[in-house]
């Protein structure tokens, strides 16, 4: 009888050590061979924004239907309908950006933004380009692809560009153009 006792224990025990192994098994997370762990973002978050600032005060929020947060390099990876609203000094929206895709530098906070990109400013002056990029310390956009800038006074296009976020005071590099006096 005594032998039967521990038996079933033995057996009970390595059928514990069973579960507790297969149930690690299961949670551990599996890379697969041959790619680098480095290539997987750390973060991924769907519907989501982000909010930039410096010293407290509101720079823009970036809205994306898919974030991926890279620690190498410092990037965030936006997809599915970027948006992004810029603030002025007086923490006032300025313009409204949308894109296919874009990416955030976390060092810099500096926006790149990728495919069919628009942006609106508050008076209505609309900026059409492929791309476009955002320097936050200087609060510029510039790109220096073709650009269509169409507001109630004048259609100007043109190749390069670069301009306050507002759209207020903007230069275009090789530019061609209409305007209507009044």
């Amino acid at each position: 009888m005594r032998g039967r006792g521990v038996h079933s224990v033995s057996l009970l025990m390595f059928v514990i050590s069973l579960c507790f192994s297969s149930c690690e098994e299961k949670i551990r997370p599996s890379v697969l061979p041959g790619l680098d762990s480095k290539a997987l973002p750390q973060q991924e978050s769907w519907n989501s924004e982000i909010v930039l600032s410096d010293s407290g005060k509101l720079k823009a929020i970036v809205h994306a239907g898919y974030i991926r947060k890279f620690d190498f390099p410092r990037e965030i990876l936006l997809s599915e309908k970027v948006t992004v609203f810029f603030y002025g000094e007086l923490g006032k929206r300025t313009s409204v950006l949308t894109a296919k895709e874009g990416k955030v530098d976390e060092l810099t906070n500096n926006l790149d933004a990728y495919g069919n990109v628009v942006v609106v400013s508050e008076d209505s002056t609309r900026l059409q380009t492929e791309t476009l990029y955002w320097d936050n310390k200087r609060q510029m956009i510039h790109t220096p692809e073709y650009v269509l800038i169409t507001s109630p006074k004048e259609k100007v296009q043109g190749r390069g560009f670069e301009s306050d976020q507002q759209l207020r005071n903007y230069r275009i590099f090789k530019a061609t153009g209409e305007a209507r006096t009044d």
